[in-house]
Order: C-alpha cells, then structure tokens, then sequence
C-alpha cells in the first residue's frame, strides 16, 4: 500500500515538473522559479544512518540536540537515525529538511 501511495506522489510529482518545464519553454516560468519547482518535487532519498550522521557532522557541524531543533524532531529521532540497529530513517518533512542541508548547507533552512 505505501509503495503504491508513493508511485503516485511520484507521478503527479512527474506531471508537474513537466507541466512547468512546458511554460518555462513559453516564457511563462523564470529559471530560477524552475530550480526552486526541481528542489521542491525532488523525493527526498533514504538516509542510511552514516548519511545522517555525516550531514549533521560535517555539513551542519551541530550536536544532536541542536539538530534535532532545527529539524523540530526530539533528540531521541536523531539518535535512532543515526543507529544502524534501529531501523528508523527520517521521512516527511524532515527527509526534506535534511535534503536541503546536504545539498545547500545548514544557511537553507537557518535564518
């Protein structure tokens, strides 16, 4: 059921991205609207827990607690996802969030 669920997020996800790409080629969408649409409907991918531990080290350099905050997630998530024997990955928002760090740095989701 979920894999279902996900192949049609991915498809609708697809459309849009097509439909967008039709009026940027119509001078109706900007550049720089079209990076921001790409970033948005991107899936977020499966964050294994040396990925996650690497981003919040390396990339964002925060403890985590302080990741967890700017996640809004409790501390208890981060350090489940961080082991390998539980499991648990991020998902929803926070597999978004944590896209944007990797990708653009902890100053993407920090004003």
């Amino acid at each position: 059921m979920k894999n279902k669920k996900l192949d049609e997020q991915t498809r609708v996800l697809n459309e849009l991205m097509e439909m967008a790409h039709a009026l940027q080629c119509n001078g109706l969408v900007t550049k720089q609207d079209m990076d921001k649409m790409s970033l948005i409907c991107q899936s977020p991918p499966q964050y294994t827990p040396e990925k996650i531990t690497f981003i919040r080290v390396e990339k964002a350099k925060v403890s985590q607690s302080v990741f967890a905050s700017i996640l809004n997630v409790s501390v208890s998530a981060v350090q489940k996802w961080e082991s390998p024997s539980s499991g648990k990955h991020p998902s929803g928002a926070a597999a978004k969030l944590l896209q944007l760090i990797e990708k653009r740095g902890l100053e993407a989701v920090v004003a």
